[in-house]
């Protein structure tokens, strides 16, 4: 599989028919329902997972009709006033052109190699493939599947940390070049992902206002005053332009009605309230998709803001790499070592800048890196020590 799998085009992967709608596995594989997080059952999924079956049909006409978000915004890199007002105003921005050709083919075949890994693990029962733990089928993260949470052991995950067409939007949105890398992964979505990911956001606002995040709504040009009597509107603002993160999905292949696009809820960034659920979620929140953003452009989103999966009724994989920034001010704690020091020294002086938090010593492999397992309890096994999960690579010394 591993030579011929791609993350762009018509495939054979996918749509498992004996893998049961809405079934995710627990930390050893064993298959579970679930009501709540990521995998909460869609109870409007359709009962087979089959290409042809009419409920499928069905879905995959509503969707050829109605899905998209109306007027959504494609800004090119160079747009960074326009692409900053939208990405404020609405928690995310999708911006085209970010990676050129040798750089869209080298993600793409990284891509795929390490959803090769993920996808080796042989399925039980008829399935061909293992869930995720606490993830719906056919659908894994880069992150949460390697046994380090991160991707960037991998050179070409790396090298996308620093690139002509994302650093100066990325200081245009933390209001300077002192923010930080914390992590990298991405998300993804085999043919055959027939249900719906319920709404969620990937952090929350805690709402505090401490000295640092206030110096940065300052170099953003919040107007403070002394600082100590904000208004509710000056505090509304400044925790709408000082999120704590920021994360670049980039697109493997053109999003399409059918293909799983990331659907996002606009202006949902900064509010106290959570998502509705599954049964609660209105059909226009489900229709609010990035369709019509093409491969090679990458979204930047604030993690606050409401988004979630939607279904792959297509024959192509809709893979999103991604890295995440964090805020000059965010928490030390958060931040794990994940690179190499032999990776870090590969890259740009800003890159190797802002990635000083998450670097191995020299000599040092960090823990779990280059395991890639869709179960729980082998990427825990695999952290300890990698050479408990077959197959796994022995980390460079």
């Amino acid at each position: 599989m591993a030579s011929s799998l791609r993350v762009f085009g018509e495939t054979d992967v996918g749509w498992c028919a004996a893998t049961p709608p809405n079934e995710t596995t627990d930390d050893d594989g064993a298959p579970v329902i679930r009501a709540d997080g990521f995998s909460a059952a869609d109870p409007r999924a359709p009962a087979r997972r089959v290409h042809d079956d009419p409920e499928v049909c069905a879905l995959r006409e509503r969707l050829r009709a109605h899905n998209g978000l109306e007027g959504l915004e494609i800004v090119g890199p160079d747009e960074i006033d326009r692409a900053r007002r939208i990405f404020f105003r609405d928690g995310f921005v999708v911006v085209r052109d970010l990676l050129d050709a040798e750089r869209l083919a080298a993600f793409r075949e990284a891509s795929a190699r390490v959803l090769a890994e993920i996808l080796a693990v042989p399925g039980e029962g008829g399935r061909r493939y293992v869930t995720e733990t606490a993830r719906l089928p056919h659908r894994y993260s880069y992150g949460t599947a390697s046994a380090s949470r991160q991707l960037l052991h991998e050179p070409v995950w790396a090298r996308m940390i620093d690139l002509p067409t994302t650093t100066p939007l990325l200081e245009a949105l933390f209001g300077g070049d002192d923010y930080w890398v914390i992590g990298a992964g991405g998300d993804l979505c085999l043919p055959g992902a027939i249900e719906y990911q319920t709404l969620h956001a990937d952090q929350r606002e805690d709402f505090a206002l401490g000295p640092d995040r206030l110096a940065q709504a300052r170099r953003m040009g919040i107007e403070l005053g002394d600082g100590d009597d904000l208004d509710n509107r000056t505090r509304q603002l400044i925790l709408e332009r000082t999120p704590q993160r920021v994360t670049i999905n980039f697109l493997m292949s053109d999003l399409t009605f059918e293909n799983g696009p990331i659907r996002q809820i606009p202006g949902t960034a900064a509010r106290a309230g959570r998502p509705p659920s599954q049964a609660d979620e209105p059909e226009w929140m489900r229709l609010s998709t990035l369709v019509g953003a093409p491969a090679g452009a990458g979204v930047f989103r604030d993690p606050r803001a409401w988004h979630g999966a939607t279904p792959n009724l297509s024959r192509e994989i809709r893979a999103m790499p991604n890295v995440e920034y964090a805020a000059p001010w965010f928490e030390a704690p958060a931040f794990k070592v994940s690179m190499p020091h032999a990776v870090w020294q590969t890259l740009s002086p800003h890159a190797r800048a802002i990635t000083a938090r998450i670097v191995a010593a020299p000599g040092e492999w960090p823990a779990g890196a280059g395991v890639m397992h869709p179960l729980a309890s082998a990427r825990a096994r695999a952290k300890g020590s990698a050479s408990e999960v077959p197959g796994s690579p022995n980390p460079p010394r």
